[in-house]
């Protein structure tokens, strides 16, 4: 006996064996918050002590975002009127803008406010079908700070389900301007190991860049993870090519974001070490950026791709996945189906929850949504819609 079930459904498994794992009038059951049976109606011989009717629905698993921002305090749009005059990402955080301009309203707000403030936030993914999150530490950096943000980031998983990463390595804060070397010690030595031992981290990010660590102090970063036991992830090549995507394939990164300007040869490396690739259509659109990520590569090399909203003040203050899903075909020309791909199985792999998440199977949570549309195309299609109608 199952304890629920849900019949006269449409079921995209996300299998990747077929299109959209496609299951036309499709059951799925669940018992003890599992999934305990999916396929065709044909198929269910079985009874539940719940049967729910989907009303011809299409059910999918529940979108998983693998790159945001969310914890943080205040916004930059006076930031986005100076982009709008002229002024470049790099020139407003020369100028004292950017991430350090979150930093100090971050630091100032109490770890009440921000969740409060973040809590408000999460709204819009719940309200989008959204069963996890990914939320990075990075507008502290500062010790307190950054465990502020990662406590907080661990409270809402009483919403949805959560994953940390540490981002202390983000920006050189004010205090250490000219002293990256040191900020970064001060990070491996004293910031990082507190996180690791209070159980705030799942995995740990560096925004390898030029207005940000060269390779050398992100290898020093990934290097005192990997032997405080964590996964890593990276911020690489969005602005430039400092052979992020190889460092990051190097360390066995779950996944490297942005890409915009990675080599073949760090795609190559990429899918020998089994990296995700997260592309941020959201980050590519707000900054006006022109330099494309390499999408032909990553399909010709077999590197799975991701999408994640990189929900952020400065760069991506973008709180859909739906619209990320339409960005990335319309700007990145991904089909519906990878789309969907990139915030279901792949978001999952850049997470390293693919054995709980991120397809419909017997045995994973039963985390999913119902949809209200004629077929799975239509999430990354209608813009500005919602056409979730139950997350069970």
């Amino acid at each position: 006996m199952h304890d629920a079930v849900w019949v006269n459904a449409h079921v995209a498994t996300m299998r990747p064996d077929s299109p959209y794992g496609a299951i036309e009038d499709g059951v799925i059951a669940v018992s003890g918050g599992r999934i305990s049976f999916v396929g065709p109606r044909s198929a269910w011989k079985q009874s539940a002590r719940t049967e729910h009717d989907a009303r011809g629905a299409w059910i999918t698993p529940g979108l998983v975002d693998c790159h945001t921002h969310l914890v943080y305090a205040g916004n930059r749009a006076h930031e986005f009127e100076l982009r709008l005059k002229g002024a470049s990402y790099e020139d407003i955080a020369a100028a004292g803008g950017g991430i350090v301009s979150t930093v100090r309203s971050t630091r100032s707000a109490s770890q009440e406010e921000l969740l409060k403030i973040s809590r408000k936030r999460l709204s819009r993914w719940l309200e989008e079908g959204a069963s996890v999150i990914e939320i990075k530490s990075g507008y502290g950096l500062d010790r307190d700070t950054e465990l502020k943000m990662l406590r907080v980031a661990r409270a809402l998983g009483d919403a949805i389900a959560v994953k940390t990463t540490f981002l202390g390595a983000h920006a050189v804060p004010e205090e250490y301007k000219g002293r990256a070397d040191d900020y970064i010690a001060f990070v491996c030595e004293e910031v990082l190991p507190q996180a690791a031992k209070e159980k705030l981290v799942d995995a740990v990010d560096v925004f390898c860049e030029r207005i940000a660590f060269n390779p050398a102090q992100t290898q020093r970063v990934l290097e005192k993870a990997r032997a405080l036991g964590l996964r890593v992830k990276l911020h690489a090549d969005q602005l430039s090519d400092l052979g992020g995507a190889a460092l990051a394939a190097r360390h066995a990164a779950l996944s490297a974001d942005h890409l915009e300007y990675s080599s073949e040869q760090g795609i190559e490396a990429m899918a020998r070490a089994g990296t995700v690739a997260v592309l941020l259509p959201g980050a590519f659109y707000f900054l006006r950026e022109s330099r494309m990520p390499p999408i032909e590569a990553l399909r010709r090399h077999g590197v799975p791709i991701a999408l994640a909203t990189d929900h952020n003040p400065g760069s991506s203050p973008l709180s859909s996945p739906l619209l990320a899903m339409n960005l990335a075909c319309t700007l990145f020309r991904l089909t519906p189906e990878e789309a969907l791909a990139g915030f279901t199985r792949n978001a999952a792999r850049a997470l390293g929850i693919e054995p709980t998440h991120g397809t419909l199977a017997p045995g994973k949570t039963a985390d999913f949504a119902l949809w209200e549309v004629d077929s799975p195309a239509e999430l990354a299609y209608a813009i500005g819609a919602n056409p979730c109608v139950a997350r069970p």
